[in-house]
């Protein structure tokens, strides 16, 4: 892990009413805040939340991560990215070169996130605690969402493959592979197709989503109101 002096390094994304805090050497590990204090409290509170993760990526988190952050890129979130819960920009440090080590170890963490989230949903019951106003995807729906995204997400890096549906276990294991090999491998930091995303971010990107929604299920997987509200739905 990159550790600076002052501490873990963090981004944030600054929108016009929320800021997203993510740790940039743990993909997955992001939270938003309607202030900057506010994320960065969230995000050092989900630390533990985000271990399970890094455990089954075999790059289990230093116990003093969340002790002390360092600020190392503060950037405006591109159209209201923030606002919505969603890490929408994509930063300097995102396009610096990734070597093979450092792409085993982010495909690392990336399989850990769906190791997690599969974990989670079997767990789960199928009709999830809804919010206040009655509203949210209850678990197959949300996993449906998920995988959604996950076909839209893989365009960005020149990977094409249908939707899988739930529970089609053979379809989904396919299309996390077809996932891996693009982004398994040495890249120049540039975007991996034109136009698209740079293999840092799509990680990111792709492991904020799953990490955020196997948090979302177990909270409203619960009878009780979590002790930590999720974020907005990304």
């Amino acid at each position: 892990m990159s550790k600076t002096s002052q501490g873990t390094s963090v981004s944030l994304e600054v929108g016009k009413k929320r800021v997203f805090a993510c740790a940039l050497d743990w993909p997955g590990w992001c939270r938003s805040g309607r202030s900057e204090e506010e994320a960065l409290e969230t995000l050092a509170a989900y630390a533990t939340r985000y271990a399970p993760v890094a455990e089954l990526a075999g790059v289990a988190l230093p116990p003093d991560v969340a002790q002390r952050f360092e600020i190392t890129e503060r950037v405006a979130s591109p159209s209201g990215y923030a606002d919505f819960g969603v890490p929408g920009k994509v930063l300097a440090s995102d396009e610096r070169p990734v070597d093979a080590a450092e792409a085993g170890r982010l495909t690392a963490i990336l399989r850990g996130a769906w190791t997690w989230f599969d974990r989670v949903v079997e767990r789960s019951p199928e009709e999830l605690r809804k919010g206040p106003r009655g509203g949210g995807r209850d678990r197959d729906r949300m996993v449906e969402h998920v995988l959604g995204a996950e076909s839209s997400y893989a365009r960005k890096i020149g990977v094409r493959y249908p939707q899988p549906a739930v529970g089609d276990a053979a379809a989904i294991a396919d299309a996390r592979a077809a996932l891996f090999a693009a982004l398994d491998r040495p890249s120049s930091g540039g975007p991996l197709r034109p136009k698209g995303w740079p293999a840092r971010y799509a990680v990111r990107r792709i492991a904020w989503h799953i990490t955020d929604h196997a948090w979302e299920m177990e909270d409203r997987g619960t009878r009780e109101a979590p002790t930590t509200d999720p974020d907005p739905d990304g």
